[in-house]
């Protein structure tokens, strides 16, 4: 599966790109809004993993602007945040296809949770 990150934290992006690399899948990495819009038009990628924080253009404006284009509407989104939770049925009517808080629970054992989810995307069970 081709994933693309879009996170602006260097450590984030080396750890998750590092287990889903050892799960055996191909990953594209972007650092602001900006540069992820164009890094997804322009790889079609297979799932996207979202900050919400990011520098240039916000997580929620880069989720609705792929949500717009035919080209990029229907690739899953998993949204990565490090605020409340109160947040995730905005984010899920607006688009995403799953929610993630960034938290000690979220980093233990090398993204297991994030892995084992994006597995399930793959075959089609989220």
């Amino acid at each position: 599966m081709k994933i693309l990150i879009i996170d602006d934290n260097r450590i984030m992006q080396a750890g998750m790109k590092r287990a889903l690399v050892n799960a055996g899948h191909e990953v594209i990495l972007a650092s602001d809004g900006k540069e992820g819009i164009v890094v997804a038009r322009q790889n079609l990628p297979d799932l996207i993993l979202l900050d919400m924080m990011l520098p240039i253009i916000s997580g929620t404006e880069v989720l609705l602007a792929l949500k717009r284009e035919p080209d990029t509407k229907d690739i899953p989104v998993f949204v990565l945040t490090g605020l409340s939770q109160k947040n995730e049925d905005r984010l899920l009517k607006a688009g995403a296809t799953k929610y993630f808080e960034k938290s000690d629970r979220f980093l233990e054992h090398n993204f297991a949770t994030l892995v084992e989810t994006v597995g399930r995307c793959n075959a089609k069970q989220v």
